[in-house]
């Protein structure tokens, strides 16, 4: 390993060949991984909590508004993330492993750090909250259906349960070592979400569905579709890690990583495809407004395999948590270690990463609001590092001409993410409130 890094670091500029890993790195510490690992780690990373909102999405916006939103979402994301695939690069010699420096390096050190690091963070804090309650709910169904007539046990617990998985997996050293989990949560995802429409087709058409707004005002209509949109946007959030991912596949100046990265995105792109759009369309029309803001909670029958259904979520966000919560782990080792002289190793990843699993299993007791938490993170911090910071930075690196299609493109998603970041908090704040009055907490 050691000549390996003398031969890196000695290679002239510009030939673009990976530099010298820090060894306790949870994102760059091992430069091995190949184009699959790329596809079952975006698809990880994106289809989660996420595609089980989507029924309730639809509710909420109508036939014609959310299936347009629905595929432009796909292929405004789509095109995002080639802009960030295709920037990891951008200078010859030098990668950018994290959102955060390709950022700092389109908007300068210090402006740059600011404008992306605190919504990386957040987004990555706030998905894993929301995996949290996910894994929490999921476990309660699955007992639940396995066991109809067992003792009734707070959702709390469960919440603490699945922390305790967490706080197992989370001493894993780098995003390389949990691959055989993130692949297992990628086939899980395809699974429970072919599960959640084939049995919405079983079910068929409910005698009393109805297609009309749930809410009783034009108010209440409208907040319900800015919420929407924020579950839209949580839906399509694999933005957030997808240069540490890309940090974790070797490029040389024959074959650059972006390479078999765009090749496992397209995979990715196309299982995301197959999970999300049947979810949400065939979720909708099974249930109409009455579907809940978990489509897994709708059905019913048959209950084995609504039961198992449950138990992949639980298996697939274990290994989501992960793939969010590894650069969160990154920058705060990174930081303890550079800046604070800690000493690498297996006690600061124990105290470290205990500490974060158990701040969000936390929040995640407290405030377990599965529909108003995926509106409201969805579109205050999603859509920005989504939607339009890729472009804004893409626009600042590469200059495409005023009025080119490039231009024009950048342009247009900009503006729609900047609407989406605007309006979709605003429904999901009401939403929590609207939950809020009738929870009672650590039930």
């Amino acid at each position: 390993m050691g000549n390996q890094e003398l031969e890196m670091s000695s290679t002239p500029k510009g030939e673009g060949v990976d530099p010298p890993s820090n060894d306790y790195s949870a994102i760059t510490s091992s430069r091995n991984a190949k184009w699959y690992y790329s596809a079952f780690h975006n698809v990880t990373a994106m289809v989660g909590a996420g595609v089980l909102g989507l029924p309730f999405a639809m509710s909420q916006l109508g036939w014609g508004p959310g299936i347009v939103i629905l595929i432009l979402s796909w292929l405004l994301t789509l095109y995002t993330l080639w802009q960030m695939v295709q920037m990891h690069e951008c200078v010859p010699g030098k990668r950018f492993d994290r959102y955060h420096e390709l950022a700092q390096h389109a908007f300068g050190e210090e402006l740059g750090l600011w404008i992306l690091m605190p919504q990386q963070l957040v987004v990555e804090v706030s998905t894993d909250i929301v995996y949290m309650v996910t894994g929490g709910k999921s476990l309660k169904k699955f007992i639940e259906l396995a066991h109809p007539n067992g003792k009734t046990i707070k959702e709390t617990y469960y919440i603490m349960v699945f922390g305790a998985m967490q706080v197992v997996l989370s001493q894993c050293k780098n995003l390389s070592s949990i691959s055989l989990l993130s692949f297992l949560a990628a086939a899980m995802s395809l699974c429970y979400s072919t599960i959640a429409w084939t049995t919405s087709v079983h079910k068929g058409r409910q005698v009393d569905v109805d297609y009309s707004y749930k809410a009783h005002s034009t108010a209440g209509g409208v907040f319900d579709f800015f919420n929407a949109l924020g579950t839209v946007a949580f839906a399509y959030a694999g933005h957030n890690v997808v240069l540490e991912i890309q940090a974790a596949i070797p490029s040389t100046p024959e074959v650059p990583s972006k390479k078999p990265m765009w090749r496992g995105v397209m995979v990715a792109y196309f299982v995301v495809a197959i999970c999300y759009f049947p979810v949400a369309i065939l979720g909708y029309w099974a249930f109409g407004n009455a579907v809940d803001d978990d489509i897994l909670i709708s059905l019913q029958k048959p209950r084995w395999l609504v039961a198992i259904a449950n138990l992949f979520v639980v298996v697939h966000v274990l290994g989501s948590y992960q793939v969010y919560a590894m650069p969160v782990f990154d920058m705060t080792e990174g930081y303890l270690v550079k800046k604070r002289k800690f000493e690498p190793g297996l006690l600061l990843r124990l105290v470290v990463r205990t500490i974060y699993v158990v701040a969000t299993m936390f929040v995640a007791m407290t405030f377990p609001f599965f529909g108003g938490l995926v509106g409201f993170f969805g579109g205050f911090f999603f859509a920005p590092t989504t939607y339009f910071i890729p472009c804004v930075m893409w626009l600042k690196i590469h200059k495409p001409k005023i009025f080119s299609s490039s231009w024009i493109i950048n342009w247009i998603c900009i503006i729609i993410g900047t609407l989406i970041m605007v309006l979709s908090p605003i429904g999901g704040l009401r939403q929590i409130i609207l939950d809020a009055k009738t929870y009672k907490f650590y039930n």
